[in-house]
């Protein structure tokens, strides 16, 4: 099989069952293909550090109706597809011990480039197909999150005449979970150990946030306000779910860095940290040490 098969049984414009807005139709071949790539994943090989893709679609323009595998095995990558005619079915996987519980705990976010265009992007499982980028959408940057377990990326060319100048590329990573919720203590605790950042705010991080102090960064994405003690400043991404309210309350903002931008993860309101860390100094059960004077 090799780390990229194409499945020749697929016909251009064969219907299909799309959800997400899109005509729903169902694709006769699905389960045989699908049947077929799980045969494949059983014997063929695949290289440990394979994270990015590039390839193009004049290399099998001749076979528009070929369904062709492509299998990302790292963290973090890309994907760049030139000229895309016919279809690709992007796998991802962590390149870490399988099991399907760690899967299931697996989220994936894609990041489009902002000149992306000629293709739909789709998450394909058991043969249905759910959209998740439009050809159109992809210039706007957004980024899209969902679980391993949910399927892979089914990448659709566009029906056009003239596929020149017409680029599919995007950015991946594999994240363990999908935005902020409810963190435990220990969580809590672990999070300011081990956080890109972790840094104290008197505002809600909508867009921009002004923090009272920063405890630890790795990526340089907050900086220095001025002389007139304004603070540290910077951009971090909330998701949709969380509820913004006007508040004084002060938060512990931690969270991870992905596409260059700072996701926010747990954010406990300041005083409520202060006093776990004080109990967990007591109990010696800290696992490191913040100076919070």
């Amino acid at each position: 099989c090799g780390e990229r098969v194409r499945l020749n049984w697929w016909r251009w414009g064969d219907p299909v069952n799309r959800r997400g807005g899109q005509t729903t139709m169902l694709r006769p071949w699905a389960t045989h293909w699908v049947m077929f790539v799980l045969v494949c994943r059983a014997v063929a090989q695949y290289s440990s550090d394979l994270c990015s893709w590039r390839g193009s679609g004049l290399s099998h323009e001749a076979h528009r109706r070929d369904v062709e595998q492509v299998y990302l095995r790292c963290s973090q990558g890309s994907l760049e597809w030139l000229y895309p005619t016919g279809a690709i079915i992007v796998n991802l996987r962590p390149n870490t011990e399988s099991s399907s519980r760690r899967t299931a705990d697996v989220f994936v976010c894609i990041k489009p480039q902002t000149f992306s265009q000629g293709s739909h992007v789709y998450l394909e499982h058991q043969g249905d197909l759910r959209l998740l980028l439009s050809d159109a959408d992809q210039a706007q940057g957004a980024v899209r999150c969902f679980s391993l377990k949910e399927g892979a990326l089914f990448v659709e060319a566009v029906p056009q005449r003239d596929i020149s100048r017409k680029i599919t590329a995007f950015q991946y990573e594999l994240v363990p979970s999908q935005g902020p919720g409810p963190c435990s203590d220990q969580e809590v605790l672990m999070a300011v150990c081990t956080s890109d950042f972790a840094s104290g705010s008197n505002q809600h991080p909508v867009v921009t946030v002004t923090l009272r102090r920063l405890f630890q960064q790795k990526s340089g994405l907050f900086a220095w306000g001025g002389a007139r003690g304004q603070g540290w400043r910077g951009r971090v991404s909330v998701p949709a779910p969380c509820v913004v309210r006007p508040a004084e309350d002060e938060y512990l903002l931690t969270g991870s860095v992905h596409f260059g931008e700072a996701w926010l993860g747990c954010a406990p309101r300041y005083r409520d940290f202060l006093k776990l860390y004080a109990e967990a100094v007591n109990a010696g059960t800290n696992p490191c040490h913040i100076d919070t004077n």
